[in-house]
């Protein structure tokens, strides 16, 4: 009789440590939620980065619209396109670092 006494009490303590524990560490517990909350602030600040990038190709895009095409956009697009440069332009080109192996340049197939 005394051990039916404890039975109930028991089965209700081992289920509030299940859930409490499940709680805690389950797949969609206390820790969890804390991981997609972190995975929530990254992805906000991606998008912030993706808005940036959109709102500038949008601009960009809107400068080569034949209704309101600028002719600055439209040749610097078509010698980027092109690689070609007006004879007046000025060209500064950029010396390229040393490879500390064998001295070869970045960007150069390597000598056979």
């Amino acid at each position: 009789m005394r051990f039916q006494a404890f039975i109930f009490p028991l089965l209700a303590c081992a289920a509030g440590g299940y859930f409490g524990y499940n709680l805690q560490t389950g797949e969609h517990g206390l820790k969890a939620r804390a991981d997609l909350e972190r995975r929530k602030e990254v992805l906000a600040g991606e998008l912030a980065g993706l808005k940036e990038v959109k709102d500038r190709l949008e601009r960009d895009v809107a400068l080569l619209r034949p209704e309101s095409l600028d002719p600055d956009m439209l040749d610097e697009r078509a010698r980027a396109i092109l690689n070609l440069a007006h004879p007046d332009d000025l060209i500064m080109m950029k010396r390229r670092q040393a490879v500390p192996d064998g001295g070869a340049t970045i960007g150069t197939p390597p000598k056979r």
